[in-house]
């Protein structure tokens, strides 16, 4: 990443234009996933694998209930993290996380006011509890049952966490995109506690940010996440969902440069008809030779739920014949149990096409470790 691009910070960060701001879900499916284009200035460089880091605000309605359960009018003046004398509605729109709940939060409000439950959660072997009562909720839910503990505006600068930027893997390689960045984003949408809820960037991006509207945005470099240096190398991808987008945008950078390895991507979603992202994109370049192979698992289109790593399975053997052949492996997505199943597949292949132990799958995936051919960017 060039030493330009870094005067762009997340402390400093770029006013970009939404160009396109799309949905790519059917209206019909369980998920909202939008395609995201933002403008970039000449001069801002971006590499495949690399983040886009955007500032959200939170919700003018989540700021407005804050401030009357607070007999507040947003006008007073605080000091923001950096000293810089702001409006309290200011402060709460774009500087603080009003948004979910941490224990941390509790804990410190708890100073504040006296109440014996808020006292035990405070108490650090009560954290599983606190913990708990924290999940699904929000800063005006703390504020609404135990009322009373912030008597001056600025204490909320020590209660409440600072107001962070989200972090999106890149969909597009510049050699396509020029002077623009592609994401994709989920909108999370939720009903905890008798209220309706969203992610903070997520709903911003999919409610209040139309094309035309400013959007502070920067680029995060992420070397750990390369493809490979040979452009003859073999590459399988493994990104399910929104972990897609590095993968677009690989396969793009590959069209774009004549890169010859091959490319294989094992993608999923809920069902074809309505959650098959960059469908056209990606049939596209099966056509045309780019994709190698695409091998797809809709989980809800058949009565047993089929996933990337089923797919894999069934196409254990080949797939040790790519990494005999120097593939790279890269996943995106999910941290929490897709990576884990992948891995646990992958493995299984690797044991099976070498006809070893366990122990020999895992020395060889730790040799790949060291050789950068396995990769993850997952969340």
């Amino acid at each position: 990443m060039s030493t330009e691009k870094q005067k762009y910070t997340r402390n400093n960060p770029f006013m970009s234009r939404m160009l396109v701001n799309s949905r790519m879900t059917d209206p019909v499916s369980e998920k909202e996933t939008r395609h995201i284009e933002l403008s970039l200035e000449p001069g801002m460089d971006y590499t495949p694998g690399d983040a886009v880091g955007i500032v959200p605000e939170n919700r003018p309605s989540e700021v407005a209930e804050v401030l009357a359960a607070l007999h507040l009018t947003g006008d007073e003046r605080v000091l923001d993290h950096y000293k810089k004398e702001i409006s309290l509605e200011e402060a709460l729109r774009t500087r603080l996380a009003i948004g979910k709940l941490t224990r941390s939060s509790v804990v410190q409000y708890g100073k504040l006011v006296q109440h014996a439950d808020l006292q035990l959660l405070s108490q650090a072997e009560h954290r599983s509890k606190a913990d708990e009562w924290v999940y699904g909720r929000e800063f005006i839910d703390l504020l609404r049952e135990y009322p009373g503990g912030i008597t001056n505006p600025q204490q909320l600068f020590t209660v409440l966490a600072r107001l962070t930027p989200r972090m999106y893997s890149i969909a597009s390689s510049q050699a396509m995109a020029n002077d623009a960045v592609h994401t994709i984003v989920r909108v999370i949408r939720y009903h905890t506690h008798n209220r309706d809820r969203q992610g903070l960037c997520s709903g911003h991006l999919g409610e209040r940010a139309p094309e035309g509207e400013s959007m502070p945005i920067f680029l995060h470099a992420n070397n750990n996440f390369r493809l490979p240096e040979d452009p003859t190398a073999p590459v399988i991808m493994v990104g399910p969902g929104t972990g897609i987008a590095p993968f677009r945008a690989f396969l793009q950078h590959r069209k774009a440069h004549g890169h010859t390895g091959q490319n294989w991507l094992f993608f999923g979603d809920q069902r074809r008809e309505t959650d098959f992202l960059y469908k056209d994109d990606l049939e596209g370049m099966v056509k045309d030779g780019v994709l190698t192979r695409l091998d797809l698992a809709f989980s809800r289109d058949q009565p047993k739920k089929v996933y990337v790593q089923d797919r894999m399975t069934e196409n254990g053997h080949e797939l040790f014949q790519w990494l005999e052949r120097g593939a790279y492996f890269y996943v995106c997505g999910d941290a929490t149990r897709m990576a884990k199943d992948v891995e646990t597949a992958l493995l299984d292949s690797i044991a099976k096409g070498h006809n070893s132990t366990p122990d020999d799958a895992q020395a060889y995936l730790a040799e790949m470790k060291k050789n950068k051919r396995y990769q993850l960017d997952v969340y």
